[in-house]
């Protein structure tokens, strides 16, 4: 095997609660993670020359070690002393800095990928726990699915699919700064937050009101605050059928969940109309 192409699945987060801050910066955390029917393209191919090439069809992300993707390489190169080069090729269609976990996913991706080329007999739980070196989202990424994460993100726990719905997917035209938003929420002074549990239970159950009626992100305290035209999509949603409607991860995206495809297309369109938002999908749960 000399290539290998992966599909890199976004994620959003069906609860958010943010517990505390450790001394090192990272924040403790509690999530219920699920993938999604949106993906980058990541193609990974050996070339005799030793070294990292990255190319992305966006012109503004970094190719060299700015990128993560680039970096997940690096570290099993080092790692086993690889002596053949990469060429990694990523082909974006997840929003960038989003709250949908696109540069996590893509090393995932890369570590996953790398591990199939040169053999290195990794396990997932052995991927998982050099991915956490890269960031707090990439360990669920090489897990994917659904999970509640606890920890900094990377004490996961997986659950069964949850019940099939539609999802529409919608980053408004602003980007936002995980270390902006981590770095302005006050943990002990949130009044309320999502109950994990019963999502969880929830999802088990395969109820997917009793679900969506839990969907909950703290982080909406601070990021909606600085970007107003985050609830005016959430508002759009529910006004158009959405089950519910929230931000996901750090934001700006929000996505919302409809039981009925045809609601789901029409807000869609009242989207467009409106003209709220940079990039918008009608996808589903991914849970292969």
């Amino acid at each position: 095997m000399n290539q290998i192409e992966l599909k890199a699945l976004a994620k959003i987060n069906l609860g958010l609660d943010v517990l505390g801050r450790r001394e090192n910066g990272y924040h403790d955390v509690r999530m219920v993670m699920q993938s999604i029917y949106l993906y980058d393209e990541v193609k990974i191919a050996k070339k005799k020359e030793p070294g990292i090439t990255l190319t992305t069809n966006l012109k503004f992300l970094p190719t060299g070690d700015g990128n993560i993707a680039y970096k997940a390489a690096q570290l099993l190169m080092d790692e086993f002393d690889l002596k053949e080069g990469v060429q990694i090729t990523l082909n974006k269609h997840i929003p960038v800095a989003a709250g949908l976990a696109g540069g996590s996913s893509n090393a995932a991706a890369v570590l996953f990928g790398m591990n199939r080329l040169f053999g290195l007999r990794l396990t997932q739980q052995e991927l998982m726990d050099r991915g956490v070196k890269l960031g707090a989202d990439v360990p669920y990424c090489v897990l994917g699915g659904t999970a509640i994460a606890r920890g900094i993100g990377e004490v996961l726990t997986p659950l069964p699919a949850p019940a099939d719905c539609h999802v529409i997917i919608a980053k408004p035209p602003v980007s936002v700064s995980t270390a902006y938003v981590y770095g302005h929420i006050k943990p002990l002074e949130i009044t309320k937050r999502p109950d994990i549990e019963a999502m969880a239970q929830s999802i088990k159950d395969g109820d997917l009101k009793k679900m969506a009626s839990l969907i909950y992100n703290v982080m909406e305290d601070v990021t909606v605050g600085e970007y107003p035209i985050i609830s005016e999509i959430k508002q759009v949603m529910l006004d158009n059928g959405a089950l519910n409607s929230i931000m996901s991860g750090s934001g700006p995206t929000v996505f919302g969940l409809f039981d009925d495809k045809e609601k789901a297309q029409q807000c869609v369109k009242t989207l467009e109309e409106k003209g709220l938002t940079q990039q918008l999908y009608l996808t589903k749960f991914h849970n292969e």
